[in-house]
C-alpha cells in the first residue's frame, strides 16, 4: 500500500446541490458586480522594460508582440482606455449612482494619478491587478512572490493604502496559494469557477475567494468568437441577470459578475450596450450592486469559515479508525478506499460512499462473500444478547426488530435459517428503508432468487447500508 497514495487537488464539487443562502443585504435576489481593469501604462512595452510590446485585449485582430520594438498602434489603443474610456466609464457609473470594483495594475495606477483621484473621490475600490500587465505563467515562483510584494507596496504609495482584493488575470498555478500566503487579503479573485464566494484553506490561512469571470466580460469584443456590437453585450448580460434573478427568486440568490476594460467598453458603441444594461437592471427590485470588498466583508460576516476534517486529507489510520466499520466488520474496504485518487469531491458522505463502493467492487467474490457472511442475521441471536455493532444495534432497531413478539422472532429465526442455508450468508436489506412488515416481503421474495442474483442483490444492500452509515456520520 502507498505511503503519499495519490489525491487530486483540483475542487469538482464546490457547493453541490446545496449552495448555502448568501443572504445578500435587503433580502436581495442577486448581486451584480461591476469589475473595472485598470491596465493602461502596465502592459508590455519596451519603456516599461519589456522584452516585447503588448498583444492582449486590444481591437487589433490578430496581434502579436513586436520584440525590441514600441508598438504604436498598441500603444495608442491603450491610451485611449486611459484617456477617454476611462472618464466615459466614470460618468456613467457616478450617475447611476453604482459603485464600482477597480482592478488596478499598481504601475499603471503609478502612471494615471487624475484617475486614481477620480476612483477614490467616487468611493470606488481599488484592488490590486498585480504589478505589471504581464504573463505569470512561466514566472519562478520566488519571482512571483516577489512581483506580488511590489505590487502591494506600489499601490500603497500610490492610493495611500494596502489592497485588500487581487486578481491577477495572466495568472500562473502557483497565484493563489501565494496571495493567500501574503495573509493581507480579503479576498482573491483568480477563478471562475462558481457564482457565490467560497472559502480555501491554504496552510494556515482561511482565505475567502471571490470567482470573477470571462464570460460576461467585455473581453470578447477583443476575442473570437465574441461581441462585435453593444447589442450583443447588452443582450448576454440582459440574458444573464434575468436567469440569476430568477433564480434569486425561487431558490438560492447568487452573483452575477461583469469584467469590463476601459480602451474596450470604453469606446462609444460599445458602451451604449452597458449602458442599457445599466438602466435595465435597475428597475428591478431586489438588486444589489456592491464594490467586491463590500461583497468579501459580507460575507465574512454572515458565512464564517469553520474547519473541519476531511477525509481526502485523513492519514490512512484516521481513514480507517473512521470509516473501518462502515462496511461491516471489514475494515481493509476503507484501507483499499484509502490509496485511491481522493480528493475535495470526496470530503462528503457522497465521495467517501463512492471510493468505499470502489473498493468493494473491485474485491475478488470471496472477499464480498466475506464481507456478507461478517453481516449478523436480523433479530438473530447476536441481537438478542446485544453484541451487534452500535451501527446494526441502531438501524435493527429503526425497523422495530428490538422489540418483535415471540410470534415475529419465530417467523424471523425461520426465515434466517432458510435463507442462510440456500445462500450461505445472512439476509441483508438496508433496514433504515424499510418497516418490518416490507422487511418480511423482501424475505420471501428473495427466497425465490438463485445465489447469483441474491448475492448482487446482496451487494447492493450493503452499499446502501454504507451509504446511511455515512450519512449519520454528518460529514
Amino acid at each position: 500500500m502507498p505511503k503519499n497514495p495519490p489525491r487530486y487537488v483540483r475542487n469538482m464539487l464546490g457547493y453541490g446541490a446545496n449552495a448555502p443562502d448568501p443572504q445578500w443585504p435587503g433580502g436581495a435576489k442577486v448581486a451584480v458586480q461591476f469589475v473595472l481593469n485598470y491596465e493602461e501604462g502596465g502592459e508590455n512595452c519596451v519603456l516599461h522594460g519589456d522584452e516585447a510590446s503588448e498583444a492582449f485585449l486590444s481591437d487589433i485582430a490578430g496581434a502579436a508582440m513586436w520584440k525590441g520594438q514600441r508598438h504604436w498602434n498598441m500603444e495608442s489603443i491603450y491610451e485611449y482606455g486611459a484617456r477617454a474610456g476611462f472618464w466615459r466609464l466614470h460618468r456613467l457609473f457616478t450617475e447611476a449612482d453604482i459603485p464600482v470594483t477597480i482592478y488596478g495594475v499598481a504601475t499603471a495606477l503609478a502612471r494615471s494619478p487624475e484617475q486614481v483621484a477620480a476612483m477614490q473621490d467616487a468611493g470606488w475600490e481599488i484592488a490590486s491587478h498585480g504589478y505589471k500587465w504581464v504573463e505569470h505563467k512561466d514566472m519562478p515562483e520566488e519571482e512571483e512572490r516577489a512581483s506580488i510584494q511590489a505590487a502591494i507596496k506600489l499601490h500603497e504609495e500610490v492610493t495611500g493604502e494596502r489592497p485588500y482584493g487581487w486578481y491577477t488575470g495572466r495568472c500562473s498555478a502557483n497565484t493563489v496559494r501565494l496571495v493567500s500566503e501574503e495573509g493581507g487579503f480579503d479576498y482573491v479573485s483568480d477563478t471562475y469557477d462558481d457564482d457565490l464566494p467560497y472559502w480555501l484553506e491554504v496552510g494556515d490561512r482561511d482565505q475567502l475567494i471571490i470567482p470573477y469571470t470571462l464570460e460576461a466580460n467585455d473581453m470578447r469584443f477583443a476575442t473570437s468568437p465574441g461581441w462585435i456590437t453593444g447589442e450583443q453585450f447588452f443582450t448576454y448580460l440582459k440574458d444573464a441577470f434575468d436567469t440569476l434573478y430568477a433564480e434569486g427568486t425561487t431558490s438560492t440568490p447568487k452573483m452575477m459578475n461583469i469584467g469590463l476594460h476601459c480602451r474596450l467598453i470604453g469606446r462609444p458603441g460599445k458602451m451604449a450596450g452597458l449602458k442599457r444594461f445599466i438602466n435595465y437592471i435597475q428597475t428591478f427590485d431586489g438588486v444589489w450592486t456592491p464594490r467586491r470588498i463590500d461583497m468579501a466583508r459580507h460575507w465574512a460576516k454572515v458565512h464564517p469559515h469553520t474547519r473541519k476534517e476531511r477525509p481526502s486529507e485523513m492519514t490512512k489510520d484516521d481513514f480507517v479508525a473512521k470509516f473501518g466499520g462502515v462496511f461491516e466488520h471489514s475494515p481493509w474496504v476503507a484501507e483499499r478506499a484509502w490509496t485511491l485518487e481522493l480528493g475535495p469531491a470526496h470530503d462528503s458522505a457522497v465521495g467517501v460512499h463512492s471510493v468505499l463502493c470502489r473498493a468493494f467492487r473491485a474485491a475478488s467474490e470471496a472477499e464480498k462473500d466475506g464481507v456478507l457472511i461478517a453481516h449478523p442475521d436480523l433479530a438473530g441471536k447476536l441481537a438478542q444478547a446485544k453484541r451487534l455493532t452500535a451501527e446494526s444495534a441502531t438501524e435493527q432497531a429503526s425497523a422495530g426488530l428490538d422489540a418483535l413478539t415471540d410470534a415475529e422472532r419465530t417467523t424471523f429465526e425461520t426465515l434466517n435459517t432458510a435463507y442462510t442455508e440456500k445462500f450461505g450468508f445472512p439476509f441483508i436489506i438496508a433496514v433504515k428503508d424499510n418497516t418490518k412488515a416490507t422487511i418480511l416481503d423482501a424475505f420471501h421474495t428473495r427466497l425465490g432468487n438463485d445465489r447469483d442474483a441474491e448475492f448482487k442483490t446482496a451487494c447492493k444492500q450493503v452499499e446502501r447500508i454504507a451509504w446511511h452509515r455515512l450519512k449519520d456520520m454528518d460529514l
